[in-house]
């Protein structure tokens, strides 16, 4: 995997690194902060905090005697390009079949509406019978 957007999704399948990210979105926090909720040690937490880092969502800096784990908030915005591309596209399916199948109620309506069309295409009833006598 050597582009960034097949590793931000990879990273994210993992629940703890998605639990990881929603926390970091509210405020930085250390590993040691990162890892108190989970029943995992400090070295699980930090191999996650790594999978996070190598896609780009986290990145650490120093703070003092902190190494604060930031969420590098930019790589959301390629996440959303992405999704949002085919979302639209999804999107123009859905309204060129809705007008496809209005068109179609439309021209039923039509035709069910008006007698001399019915008529003209044989399906007022009778002329199915008609036709049925003729090939009697």
């Amino acid at each position: 995997m050597d582009d960034q957007l097949s590793k931000v999704f990879a990273a994210l399948s993992d629940p703890t690194r998605r639990d990881m990210v929603a926390r970091l979105s509210v405020a930085d926090a250390t590993v040691n902060e990162l890892a108190e909720p989970y029943d995992v040690s400090v070295q699980a937490v930090s191999k996650h905090l790594k999978v996070l880092e190598d896609s780009g969502l986290v990145s650490r800096t120093r703070d003092a005697q902190r190494r604060p784990v930031h969420l590098e908030d930019n790589v959301f915005d390629l996440m959303t390009k992405w999704i949002e591309r085919y979302r639209q596209q999804a999107e123009e399916r859905y309204q060129r079949l809705d007008a496809v199948l209005e068109q179609m109620n439309e021209d039923e309506a039509t035709h069910s509406t008006d007698p001399s069309a019915a008529s003209a295409n044989g399906s007022d009833g009778t002329s199915t019978h008609r036709r049925s006598r003729k090939g009697a």
